[in-house]
């Protein structure tokens, strides 16, 4: 009954999920362990531990504390580093209090290993040299190496056994034996045997393996490079605007409405929008482009950038783990933290990996035993203590997350961000793929393509030039009339004009009259003569002429999907401009990429069908679809997936989230929605689709490391044990040195670690 009163409290109970740096791991198998302790302890939902980073991520509902997590966990040798408000900085430390103690660990136990070793190898036979030996054995195994055996023997009281467990008894065994022979050599000298020690094969054993953990722990920390750059983004202070006057304040402190002036130079804490002052900012942290973006009242602005010259005064809108630069932290953190589904199957292999061990060397004990002749004894323990250290699961467990991290980096470097390692390992093998139009395909803004005007029945097309012509008004007059009926205009549209002239340097006038006319356009008058900007009707109902060259180029601009706008005087049209939803630089040869490499390309929109022809056939998309709602897009999802089609999705607002979180592979463009971001398991920073095919190589590569890995680890592991076992010595007479076995150990996590590296250095 009390049992079920507990379930119901965790049922009912709220949940939190929260990542915890985990302490005393050394392995897979540890991983393993930890997992399934906290699993079953009361109160935990779900576990899931992170070998590569030393974090574990616990859902837990409000009848269990972390303290109670930690409990479960220190009773077996492991533990929770509890009370962090930086997880991530914390884990750095404790990576790096941990890498310090292994170089210190490997540096000792080295220095008094090798004389142990020049005795072993070179003067065995000299009986002062068995006591040297055991003299310097014992701080080596029990000072140095002795976490191996504290370790050990804490999973032992509760019926585990890792990577601890096996060098424990590996190396135990080895220097009972020895000392043994040392004290009591006449006991084989009665039955005619010589008595050997291993006292360099059990101390090399603890320096190899020290020297692979230390290697590793350097490889761990390297792994997390972009993400400790991405970090390094994050401000640390700033000054508060309060009363008037400049308060240096922690970012901590800092609460949304809070007015903050930032300073040419500094770094922008928090996003927020510009209040007041005008300077350029460096965004490419976010957007990729090295040019600085200028920013005036009412500009967004964004945590990480640096601002550049002028003094800004902002108000915070979003600070903490809510800004922009936060959630790509944290994003990279999951990512990096979560398992791809080949690597659970490798945490199952690892979690019996090890009980399997410890029976394949009884039994290799045991039929040396049996079958060893006048040898056997010795030969039994040799073979078995050699199975148990050639058979460490580091690289089994090292092979799949070692290549995720890397994977994970690499992205981040390259403006890529992967939330998620299932679609890492699913990228590469994406053969459909949808595309948003607006704001995916196209830079989802409005802009001027195309304008043409006439003067005074001269015809000028993309004008700039300052002359008059026929002694009327010059064409920057007309400009600068029409930019200012286009500045006092509320038309959506009237942004993209009033930016194009701007970009032109056209200088506003000012007006003597304004009047904006609903579903029509806007008028004006300066110097006694009225002016119309707007749709064609506009102009017909107030009987103004419309010039034939005018009339066929306003059609001909319909036609590829341009909204036309007329600006005309009181008697005949001056000009028309043609706005359009550019496209992005990269879209075409982008699309043309990923059909190259065999992946069906599909467009999908909201917009009319006439636009969405005219931007398919730009680009070289042939099957798309127009005029499609939120749930069709899903639907189209759901067709492909029938099919049997590995579908990706890419789009930026929130009418594609659906779509999104039903694709395989979803990835948003980092300008979009914040949904679109949250659902998407890959974002890209730059929004340029020439990263999409980067992402699916990205995928190629990682998962090649992966299997690379995974082949390694397994293919070692299936020839050394036979090997170490003795399976040769019937042939040839070859049996494993112990030491040798340590040193190949060692050598396979080492290699796995190295072969995940090189991904590094790939270009994508």
């Amino acid at each position: 009954m009390e049992a079920a009163n507990t379930n119901t409290a965790q049922n009912t109970g709220k949940t939190q999920k929260e990542t915890f740096p985990v302490t005393g791991m050394t392995c897979a198998a540890c991983a393993s362990s930890v997992e399934t302790i906290l699993q079953y302890t009361d109160g935990v939902k779900s576990a899931a531990v992170n070998f590569a980073t030393n974090t574990v991520q616990v859902e837990y509902d409000d009848s269990t504390s972390p303290g109670q997590l930690n409990a479960a966990l220190t009773d077996i040798g492991y533990g929770l580093v509890l009370g962090s408000k930086d997880v991530q900085a914390t884990v750095q430390e404790e990576q790096e209090k941990k890498y310090q103690a292994v170089k210190k660990q490997t540096i000792g136990a080295a220095l008094l290993t090798l004389p142990v070793f020049i005795l072993g190898m070179f003067f065995m036979e000299w009986e002062p040299g068995k006591w040297i030996s055991l003299a310097l054995a014992i701080p080596v195994l029990f000072f140095f190496g002795r976490h191996f055996y504290v370790n050990g023997w804490k999973q032992a009281r509760h019926g585990k056994a890792n990577m601890d467990t096996l060098v424990a008894l590996s190396t135990g065994i080895a220097f009972i034996f020895s000392v043994f022979n040392t004290l009591f050599p006449e006991f084989w000298h009665s039955w005619g045997i010589h008595p050997h020690v291993y006292y360099e094969a059990a101390t090399v054993i603890i320096v190899f393996i020290s020297f692979g953990k230390l290697l590793e722990e350097r490889a761990k920390s390297s792994t997390g490079t972009a993400l400790r750059k991405l970090m390094g983004l994050q401000a640390k202070t700033l000054t508060l605007i309060q009363d008037g006057k400049e308060v240096p304040t922690q970012i901590g402190e800092v609460v949304p409405g809070n007015r903050i002036l930032i300073k040419p130079g500094e770094k922008i804490p928090v996003d927020g929008k510009v209040l007041e002052g005008n300077s350029f900012i460096d965004e490419s942290m976010i957007s990729g482009e090295p040019v600085p973006v200028e920013k005036k009242d009412g500009d967004a602005v964004f945590a990480g950038t640096i601002n550049q010259k002028g003094s800004l005064q902002i108000e915070a809108e979003k600070v903490g783990a809510s800004t922009l630069l936060s959630q790509i932290i944290q994003r990279v953190q999951e990512a990096q933290g979560s398992k791809a589904p080949v690597q659970k199957l490798v945490d199952k292999i690892a979690g019996i990996f090890v009980p399997v061990v410890i029976g394949i060397a009884l039994l290799t004990f045991g039929v040396w035993m049996v079958f060893g002749g006048e040898n056997a004894f010795s030969h039994a323990l040799l073979a078995s203590v050699s199975v148990l250290v050639i058979a460490c699961p580091c690289a089994l467990g090292l092979a799949t997350p070692t290549a995720i991290m890397v994977g994970v980096g690499k992205g981040a470097e390259n403006q890529i961000l992967i939330r998620d390692a299932e679609s890492l390992e699913l990228g590469h093998q994406v053969n459909a793929i949808i595309l948003d139009k607006t704001g995916t395909i196209t830079e989802g803004k409005p802009t001027v393509a195309n304008y043409q005007s006439t003067v005074h029945g001269q015809q000028t097309t993309e004008l700039g030039s300052s002359s008059a012509v026929d002694g009327g008004l010059s064409t920057v007059d007309y400009k600068s009339i029409l930019l200012s009926l286009e500045n006092k205009s509320e038309h959506p549209l009237a942004d993209a004009v009033v930016k194009y002239l701007r970009e032109k340097k056209v200088e506003a006038t000012t007006l003597d009259h304004f009047e904006s006319i609903t579903a029509r356009g806007v008028k004006g008058s300066k110097d006694g003569v009225f002016y119309f900007v707007g749709n064609r009707n506009l102009l017909e109902e107030n009987r103004i002429s419309l010039p034939d060259d005018l009339v066929t180029t306003a059609k001909e601009w319909s036609e590829q999907a341009q909204t036309v706008i007329w600006f005309a005087d009181q008697e005949k049209a001056l000009a028309i401009l043609g706005i359009q939803d550019q496209l992005k630089p990269s879209s075409k040869s982008a699309i043309a990429q990923l059909q190259k490499s065999g992946v069906e390309v599909y467009m999908l929109t909201g917009d009319n069908r006439q636009t969405a022809a005219a931007v398919a056939k730009e680009v070289g998309i042939s099957d798309f679809r127009a005029e499609v709602m939120p749930a069709d897009k899903s639907e189209f999802v759901k067709r492909l997936q029938e099919k049997g089609k590995v579908v990706a999705m890419v789009g930026d607002g929130i009418n594609d989230s659906e779509a999104l979180a039903q694709a395989d592979v979803s990835i948003a463009m980092g300008h979009g929605s914040d949904i679109a971001m949250d659902v998407a398991k890959i974002t890209l920073i730059t929004s340029d689709l020439e990263k999409i095919p980067q992402a699916f190589h990205l995928s190629h590569l990682t998962v090649n490391g992966i299997k690379q890995n995974l082949f390694w680890a397994f293919i070692y592991n299936l020839i050394g044990i036979p090997i170490a076992a003795g399976v040769l010595y019937p042939i040839n007479g070859f049996l494993l040195d112990p030491m040798i076995a340590g040193a190949a150990m060692a050598f396979s996590s080492v290699s796995v670690v190295l072969n995940s590296l090189r991904l590094k250095t790939r270009s994508l």
